[in-house]
């Protein structure tokens, strides 16, 4: 285990002096999501500057193309065939959300240990069912905007995956992956704040990514914070590092928060939304 203690140490250090310097190496797989983030914010930018952008990623061109022509956004079935005219249907938030998810599934596949490898694919699918949770209960509750709550569900595993990718560089730690877990769970929050500080993501995701916080204290859910803290409850894929370490979804937190009618009413949300989050993890992870 000496080779384990040696590189989990650089590990930490080389977080910390990122932290530190409040300058982040993005590993490669997240080039796509910067330089569609880039290009969405630009002013100057014309929908066929980002076309062009999306046309030369075959995947994401893939996926945009497959969500714009599902049933949940295109319910006349007119077909798309035009990536210009995809992201028009989808919206640049949807599509930022669909560049995330190819640089999750990338990770998920491309890791060159097996075992991290299979945290990674188990991660992802627990990342995009909670996404589907939170634009689900978003559109049922008709409460806030739906793409914002599907973003804020895929930013919830932002910091795990961050350091997943950072790990390929200390091959060591597959050897332990329960320490490796520990690690994760320790520095997941700080590294998750500093992504979404360098996504520029709006205050209102940032807070309803923290899972610190309470849940909600009334029925129906009122914010981006409720609405995304029951997606995570609701998700049925369990978090990887979470379940490394022996934790569960805690039922008490709704007990307390919601009460016994609370709890119907949720139970009642979530068979109602179910078809609808269907649909969106299919467009998301097809």
């Amino acid at each position: 285990m000496e080779a384990f203690e040696r590189q989990i140490r650089a590990f930490a250090a080389d977080m910390d002096h990122e932290l530190k310097a409040g300058n982040l190496s993005f590993p490669t797989v997240f080039d796509l999501s910067l330089r569609i983030k880039k290009i969405a914010d630009d002013p100057n930018s014309s929908l066929e500057n980002i076309a062009e952008l999306v046309r030369a990623e075959p995947l994401l061109s893939a996926k945009v193309l497959r969500m714009a022509n599902s049933l949940l956004l295109n319910p006349y079935q007119k077909e798309i065939t035009s990536v210009a005219s995809a992201i028009s249907r989808i919206g640049l938030s949807t599509l930022r959300c669909l560049a995330y998810a190819v640089a999750a599934d990338q990770l998920a596949r491309d890791h060159r240990s097996p075992r991290m490898r299979l945290i990674a694919s188990g991660l992802w699918v627990h990342s995009i069912d909670v996404a589907s949770w939170a634009y689900a209960f978003s559109r049922h509750l008709s409460q806030g905007n739906a793409d914002t709550a599907l973003l804020a569900g895929l930013m919830v595993n932002i910091g795990q995956f961050y350091l997943l990718a950072k790990a390929a560089d200390y091959p060591a730690l597959e050897n332990d992956t329960a320490r490796f877990a520990e690690f994760v769970m320790l520095w997941d929050e700080p590294i998750k704040r500093a992504v979404l500080e360098a996504f520029e993501l709006p205050g209102d995701i940032v807070q309803a990514v923290d899972l610190n916080a309470e849940g909600p204290t009334e029925w129906p859910p009122r914010t981006l914070d409720d609405v995304v803290f029951l997606a995570t409850l609701a998700a049925q894929t369990p978090d990887p590092f979470a379940d490394l370490l022996g934790m569960r979804r805690r039922p008490e937190l709704l007990d307390a928060s919601l009460g016994n009618d609370g709890l119907r009413e949720l139970d009642s949300m979530i068979e109602a939304a179910n078809a609808t989050r269907k649909d969106m993890l299919a467009a998301v992870s097809g």
